[in-house]
């Protein structure tokens, strides 16, 4: 009897129980995120694309006259300037040949003014009669022959002087120099096809890179006002910036791309021949873009949403559609303003109207600016 009493008891105490577990639930935990802020900034609109660098001219420098060569006036990679000296080979050959061709320009000049002034007398012989017309006619004919041989010495001595000063080879353009593939003592000949060392102009200097077709009618609207071209070096480095001097004119209809090449002046050398760069075109700058942090972009059935930390620290979902990315950024219009929190991280465990606590105020918009 006593045991029956107390198992009601019991069970009395254990409805109440689950009774009042329905009526006072415990209460959910802040679900803890971290937020940025949406905002109005300056965003450019940029095409990204991989480049190559390359040098406005080159030049492989090769003799023109063939000879030893007694000396070399710089050093392998040295920076050059258009007309110095780079080599010198023997110059004896070419004075010899010079001072003997002037020496038959002159006996030759001698002939030909004699020539000239016999056939001036055999002129005035004939309108007297004194000679004949065929001797008048052998004179003129002789003076004609010493002009003719005096013009082929002039010409002799011409080739004789350039002849000389391809001995001393210049530099044609202002540049670096790469490896030097002779030394002194070496005999080059006009004949070598092997370059003696080549000269890249790397300031400024030029990029070169593509762009899907699709883009050209936007960069040809914005090529009248000038559109920077900034290029960054693959490991790292420094970017530089430069503009647009080529647009292609004709699609790669294999790659669908457009070829462009920008200019930079490349003042430190921070672009290498050769080398490969990310390129970024940017074509406008977005005054009034409203952006927020792309990490706070949730992907939903109807399209993006993001989370919006409301006064009351819930969270509210707000659709929003993407204009464009623009680094860690995305530029977004919808239903927010500027100054909205937004759920950076911890969506996977909001649902509309949790209750949220912020772990760290990171700003991302800001931090993509710094």
């Amino acid at each position: 009897m006593t045991s029956t009493r107390v198992f009601s008891v019991l069970a009395v105490f254990s409805v109440l129980s689950v009774a009042c577990a329905k009526k006072d639930p415990l209460p959910q935990p802040p679900v803890p995120v971290t937020v940025g802020t949406a905002e109005r900034r300056a965003v450019p609109y940029e095409l990204a694309a991989t480049g190559t660098v390359e040098p406005i001219q080159t030049v492989a420098i090769q003799a023109q006259v063939s000879g030893p060569i007694t000396r070399v006036a710089f050093r392998e990679g040295q920076d050059v300037r258009k007309g110095q000296v780079l080599f010198q080979l023997d110059p004896r050959p070419f004075q010899a040949a010079l001072a003997q061709a002037e020496g038959l320009l002159q006996r030759d000049r001698a002939q030909a003014t004699n020539a000239e002034e016999e056939a001036k007398r055999y002129a005035s012989l004939a309108d007297k009669e004194y000679v004949t017309a065929q001797q008048y006619d052998a004179a003129r004919t002789t003076a004609a022959a010493n002009n003719a041989t005096r013009a082929a010495s002039q010409a002799a001595v011409d080739q004789a002087r350039l002849n000389l000063q391809y001995a001393t080879i210049r530099a044609p353009i202002s540049g670096r120099t790469g490896s030097l593939r002779v030394r002194e003592g070496n005999l080059v000949r006009a004949s070598d096809t092997a370059p003696l060392v080549t000269i890249n102009q790397i300031e400024p200097i030029l990029v070169r890179f593509a762009v899907p077709a699709g883009n050209l009618p936007a960069i040809q609207r914005y090529s009248a006002g000038g559109i920077a071209v900034i290029a960054q070096p693959g490991n790292g480095g420094l970017a530089s910036e430069g503009t647009l001097a080529f647009i292609d004119n004709a699609v790669d209809t294999a790659t669908g791309t457009i070829l462009l090449k920008g200019s930079f002046a490349n003042s430190g050398g921070a672009l290498w021949p050769g080398e490969f760069v990310n390129v970024r075109l940017r074509l406008f700058v977005d005054q009034e873009a409203l952006v927020v942090p792309a990490s706070a972009i949730v992907g939903g059935q109807q399209g993006s949403l993001v989370f919006v930390i409301q006064p009351d620290s819930t969270a509210a979902t707000k659709p929003v559609k993407v204009d464009r990315t623009a680094g860690d950024l995305v530029i977004v219009s919808g239903d927010i303003k500027p100054g909205d929190r937004v759920v950076t991280d911890g969506q996977l465990r909001l649902r509309e109207g949790s209750k949220v606590q912020i772990k760290v105020r990171a700003d991302s918009t800001r931090a993509g600016a710094s």
